[in-house]
């Protein structure tokens, strides 16, 4: 039986992306190594577990080959106020993928891009 699902983003600057998901309010549970510069962090949301790994970690130490270009995925927030967070997220530097729009008649929704181009979906129930 499977448990705890968790979604790991592979980073080439993984103190830059652990902050900003850090300033989106997830809290870091666990480091790797624990003294000095990480390899691997895992931080959670509401729940959620996202762990951010060292791209060249992950090619030395396990033999993978993760690539950096390409994204087949997204995190999704859902927030009270998804005009605001997008316009704080992209006054703060966050790069728009599409700007806050109506959608199903229910939804507002926004992309914003982490500091590493991953696709971020804000959206609330209208």
């Amino acid at each position: 039986m499977f448990r705890s699902p968790q979604l790991t983003f592979y980073s080439d600057d993984l103190e830059r992306l652990r902050e900003f998901y850090l300033g989106l309010g997830f809290e870091q549970r666990f480091q790797y190594p624990a003294d000095g510069p990480p390899v691997h962090v895992e931080l959670v949301l509401d729940g959620f577990n996202l762990g951010i790994a060292d791209v060249e970690s992950a090619r030395q130490d396990h033999g993978l080959t993760p690539s950096l270009t390409g994204r087949a995925a997204e995190l999704v927030l859902w927030c009270d106020d998804t005009d605001g967070e997008y316009e704080r997220l992209t006054a703060a530097g966050s790069a728009s993928l599409s700007a806050p729009h109506d959608w199903l008649e229910v939804l507002r929704i926004a992309w914003i891009a982490d500091p590493d181009g991953n696709p971020i979906q804000l959206v609330q129930k209208t």
